[in-house]
């Protein structure tokens, strides 16, 4: 193993060529306690940012004989904090996440390669209060062995798409960040 950016160890053996062996084939499920999932907004004409995360997070995945992934992360849209009560109730409301009449969000991922042993391309679908849109991002391999992968994402948003465009005075920027840390481990080969 050696250390990547920021410390973290990745596994010396070339991921991209374990990956097109069908060495990672097989059922993947997340490991919720070792994943994360947290969002920013820039807020007050970008004076400040609110941060804040999701506390409960499910997904599963499929790696292909050739390496291709198919998957879904999925959000209990109800578990946020930002740390602020009345806020997390607010963001919970229909003027943003609408638990109520949409308790999740989901990413459903309808394709993902790898272009690199560090870099799995992602492609798929982001469904938050009640909208689905395409999205695509990139994600970092952190950590890989045949039976346990962490990958690192992040992906850009327009809130605006969602229906989740309280904004008075427009103080809020419409663009929010996503980011995710999530560990998955091998449930069954194929």
């Amino acid at each position: 193993m050696t250390a990547q950016p920021g410390g973290m160890p990745r596994q010396d053996t070339d991921i991209l060529t374990q990956a097109k062996n069908g060495t990672f084939a097989g059922q993947w499920t997340l490991v919720s306690g070792q994943s994360t999932v947290e969002f920013a907004n820039r807020h007050f004409w970008n004076a400040m940012t609110v941060r804040g995360r999701f506390e409960q997070v499910s997904g599963e995945g499929t790696v292909g004989p050739d390496g291709t992934v198919t998957g879904q992360l999925v959000i209990d849209a109800a578990s946020l904090t930002t740390g602020n009560n009345q806020r997390d109730k607010h963001l919970r409301s229909a003027d943003f996440f609408d638990v109520e009449k949409h308790p999740r969000v989901v990413l459903s991922i309808t394709r993902a390669r790898l272009s690199d042993a560090a870099t799995l391309n992602v492609e798929g679908m982001l469904e938050a209060a009640g909208v689905a849109e395409p999205v695509s991002l990139t994600a970092s391999v952190v950590t890989a062995s045949p039976d346990e992968v962490t990958l690192r994402g992040e992906l850009d948003i327009d809130r605006g798409k969602f229906g989740m465009t309280w904004s008075p005075l427009r103080m809020s920027s419409m663009r929010a960040s996503g980011s995710a840390t999530m560990t998955f481990r091998r449930v069954a080969a194929s």
